[in-house]
């Protein structure tokens, strides 16, 4: 890998965004090269302003209307350059320094890394979330006889050319079921590393909710079965 290309889609992140673009500033990835593109999704509390200051180091975009974090990811998939792309989300819950670990897993041939929380001892924010995404990973695991145990990490490293043809239609969350099932679908191995993880509560702006674990389990289904 030459390039890795870093999508950050932000939705009022005020508090946390610039911790999280100072730890990116400062990843060393030896050889390779970083490319980050952020997308924000229609922030109204200062995130835009913000990243104004960033826009002659990065990629910015803006986004009028709130859509989802799949509708910010798929914006920003066009202007990807990097031969491959990893999703960081714009708060403190995972750490960019991970993504080492995710590029030496990577082999010849590989396609799709994943960074899995459940590889490794991390706190988490509560059980019903922990349990709700252990349920959601079961299910496809049931669905594709696979063996991964975190369908919902933030951190996907997939080959750019390849996450690009999924042609991603999910807007919001689910969007980690949508690509997983059609990377499953394709025969695609995906390998999981572990990462860390410090999960933040609803006070501190943590924004899925218990409804989109129904949503998650729908879109699997749709992707399974309708979609091709």
């Amino acid at each position: 890998m030459k390039k890795l290309s870093i999508i950050i889609p932000v939705y009022n992140e005020k508090k946390t965004i610039e911790k999280i673009l100072s730890r990116i500033v400062d990843l060393n990835l030896g050889d390779i090269a970083k490319e980050v593109v952020i997308v924000d999704d229609g922030s109204v509390d200062g995130t835009r302003e913000i990243l104004r200051k960033y826009e002659k180091v990065f990629k910015v975009f803006y986004l009028e209307k709130n859509s989802g974090k799949g509708s910010a990811i798929k914006f920003g998939l066009p202007f990807v350059t990097g031969d491959f792309t990893v999703i960081q989300d714009a708060d403190l819950e995972y750490d960019p320094e991970d993504f080492k670990k995710l590029i030496n897993r990577l082999g010849e041939g590989d396609k799709a890394i994943y960074g899995s929380r459940n590889l490794q001892v991390n706190p988490r924010s509560k059980l019903s979330y922990y349990y709700g995404g252990k349920l959601v990973t079961a299910f496809v695991n049931i669905l594709f006889n696979s063996h991964l145990t975190d369908v919902n990490t933030c951190y996907k490293m997939i080959d750019s050319n390849l996450l690009k043809s999924l042609n991603i239609q999910q807007k919001k969350f689910s969007f980690c079921e949508e690509v997983t099932v059609k990377l499953l679908k394709r025969k695609i191995k995906i390998i999981e590393v572990p990462v860390g993880y410090s999960p933040r509560r609803f006070t501190d702006g943590k924004k899925i909710r218990f409804y989109d674990g129904l949503t998650a389990i729908l879109t699997i289904l749709k992707y399974k079965f309708f979609v091709k």
